[in-house]
């Protein structure tokens, strides 16, 4: 019987993902690679990132609402942060790669990048007509 759990986000783009994960320090591997559970389960995923006591969590693509799901074996969940704290962390940096991405892709450039108080980030951007 499997002991993972599959924990919704919001997270559609691979690569802004992946982008986020490195800021934040994360060490990931790219997949499809096995998520390591209990008892040896395994769970395949496009983002792996090991855990020091050998239970990994993942990021998979759900094909039904085309999200990327964190999936891992709560019970050995051995991370700094609690698992809602994890996925907000990751969720705001990847919402700034997300960001910058549209907006280079319409010609705009970061003009003003500022981080408040309370972790929010502030960007100015700008387009030369």
């Amino acid at each position: 019987m499997s002991h993972f759990s599959q924990i919704r986000t919001k997270i559609r783009n691979l690569s802004s993902l992946k982008s986020a994960l490195t800021d934040l320090g994360i060490d990931w591997k790219p997949g499809p690679s096995p998520v390591r559970g209990y008892q040896g389960s395994t769970e395949t995923a496009e983002v792996v990132i090991e855990q020091p006591n050998g239970f990994d969590i993942g990021f998979r693509l759900n094909p039904d609402t085309k999200d990327y799901e964190l999936v891992a074996d709560l019970q050995y969940w051995e991370q700094t942060l609690s698992v809602d704290g994890f996925v907000n962390q990751i969720s705001q940096r990847y919402a700034f790669h997300t960001v910058l991405e549209a907006t280079a892709q319409e010609g705009f450039q970061v003009s003003e990048q500022k981080t408040t108080e309370d972790g929010a980030i502030r960007l100015v951007v700008q387009r030369w007509a």
